[in-house]
């Protein structure tokens, strides 16, 4: 697998040669010091050209990076709408196992990228001196955010709202829509619950990291167990207990919240548990 140096001088050496690339950032975990190196890091970087189109005509330029096992141009493909405007990216996975993120930026662009970065950038090349203030990455967009009232009665109300989904689909032994609502509304709204309760106790100036996967390492065992215990959805009995296990720490992790930041604890609690009870015990 080639290093870090070796990758970095590739993708600058082709960058410096060739007129039509007058910028380069660096963006995402390698520019965050938060997070520790390891080889799976995505290399992601921007080149800001001064004409694009002249990339897109052909891929033969991007052999100089070495060979892929596999690309994906999601700015070209006709399944997934492109999300970019006028940017377009590579998406590369080498032989070696190195994963380059590659996006082309007009130029003209520039001043847009930076009012909507998530921080987390370096510049690497600046050919024109275009920037006028030093950039430095942080992560300061991920770190936990403490909610306002109202946040956390939305919180409470979605998770309870969309946990009637899984009820219902589990009711009608449709397990398949069941995980769908358990994956994308119930338990999102339980990691956002317990990444609050983190920074209500240890502070909102860190980062739980993307997808909550650091969380564990703010978790007592107990929890942590938990919590991967809701991921068994193989079957109705293992997706009931999925469930009632994230009322259960929902409960445990809201309720927390609500008294050390002072605000209403909902009803939806005890009125979805009964609702999730009575359908529960008339199918047993």
């Amino acid at each position: 697998m080639r290093s870090e140096q070796e990758m970095m001088k590739l993708l600058m050496d082709f960058a410096v040669k060739d007129d039509r690339i007058r910028l380069v950032t660096l963006e995402g975990s390698r520019t965050n010091k938060n997070i520790l190196p390891d080889r799976f890091q995505d290399y992601d970087l921007s080149y800001f050209v001064t004409d694009i189109d002249s990339f897109k005509g052909n891929d033969e330029w991007l052999r100089v990076f070495g060979k892929m096992l596999m690309m994906q141009k999601p700015e070209d493909m006709d399944l997934f709408p492109p999300e970019l405007g006028n940017w377009f990216s590579y998406i590369m996975i080498f032989e070696d196992g190195n994963k380059v993120d590659l996006t082309l930026i007009p130029i003209n662009e520039l001043e847009d990228y930076f009012a909507n970065s998530d921080g987390l950038v370096e510049v690497l090349l600046d050919k024109d001196l275009l920037l006028k203030n030093e950039v430095f990455a942080n992560d300061h967009k991920y770190w936990i955010k403490k909610p306002i009232a109202r946040e956390f009665d939305d919180c409470c109300n979605e998770f309870w709202m969309g946990s009637t989904y899984v009820v219902k689909g589990l009711a009608r032994k449709e397990i398949l829509f069941a995980i769908d609502h358990l994956n994308e509304i119930a338990r999102p709204n339980l990691l956002r619950m317990m990444a609050w309760n983190i920074g209500s106790e240890q502070g909102y100036n860190f980062s739980v990291g993307k997808n909550y996967k650091f969380i564990n390492r703010y978790l007592s065992n107990e929890h942590w167990e938990k919590l991967l215990s809701t991921y068994s959805e193989n079957g109705y009995p293992e997706m009931w207990q999925s469930l009632l296990i994230c009322y259960d720490l929902f409960r445990t992790y809201s309720k927390a919240v609500s008294e050390r930041l002072e605000y209403n604890y909902p009803d939806y609690d005890e009125v979805i548990t009964k609702y999730t009870e009575s359908i529960y015990a008339s199918l047993r």
